[in-house]
């Protein structure tokens, strides 16, 4: 269904949504708004496709947000870009002088997430919310029964993975925000000194977790 709704946009969406920045002299004509706007109607779709089918017993906002981090995330996105065949609409549209660099930009997650993400948005603001999330669910069907089938626990994860290479893992709160009953906490995870992930939450258990979950995707894991 997403893949019918990209196919329809038109140019006026679908030129930009496949434009990396380096591809044009105004960064307004990349994909990069679009982008954010598609970033925010896939985590809603998502959310709200998940939402009736975890009951509140057994599921609190934590294991909400972590499931559906890991039904939204750049590897997740990723793999649905490939389905969709967004590799090749970005070679299709890369100028000829980004020749050297394409093979690279279309292998990278980070773009082909940020490249899915634009397409959601374009295809928001043509088809509205209804028909674009129920598409959007769809495509990510497959990453949303895996998070279901097998949550991922990223600060555990994390710490797996760096305990192989003989290092150790530290949270540091960065930013506190919103009043007492409704605060918002921004995490850095630190490694050796250094920052390599940072997320962002209602508690500060749920933030360490987007922060660990941002470390794995830095790490390539």
């Amino acid at each position: 269904m997403l893949q019918q709704l990209v196919d329809g946009l038109p140019e006026e969406l679908s030129g930009p949504a496949f434009t990396h920045a380096s591809w044009t002299s105004r960064r307004a004509h990349s994909y990069e708004r679009l982008a954010f706007l598609g970033d925010s109607v896939l985590s809603l779709a998502v959310t709200t496709h998940l939402y009736p089918r975890l009951g509140a017993e057994q599921f609190g906002a934590g294991e909400l947000t972590k499931i559906r981090a890991q039904a939204v995330s750049g590897r997740s996105c990723r793999a649905v870009a490939e389905r969709l065949g967004i590799p090749d609409r970005l070679r299709a549209a890369a100028p000829p002088a980004a020749a050297p660099t394409v093979g690279a930009l279309v292998s990278t997650e980070r773009v082909l997430a940020s490249v899915i993400e634009a397409v959601i948005g374009a295809c928001y603001l043509e088809y509205g919310y209804e028909q674009t999330t129920a598409a959007v669910v769809e495509a990510f069907a497959p990453e949303i029964e895996d998070a279901l089938d097998h949550p991922a626990d990223f600060k555990s994860t994390l710490q797996e993975r760096l305990a192989q290479r003989g290092e150790l893992v530290s949270y540091e709160v960065v930013d506190e925000s919103g009043p007492p009953h409704d605060r918002t906490f921004r995490i850095s995870a630190i490694v050796s000194g250094v920052e390599v992930g940072r997320g962002a939450g209602r508690s500060k258990k749920d933030a360490e977790q987007e922060a660990a979950r941002g470390a794995l995707e830095a790490l390539g894991e």
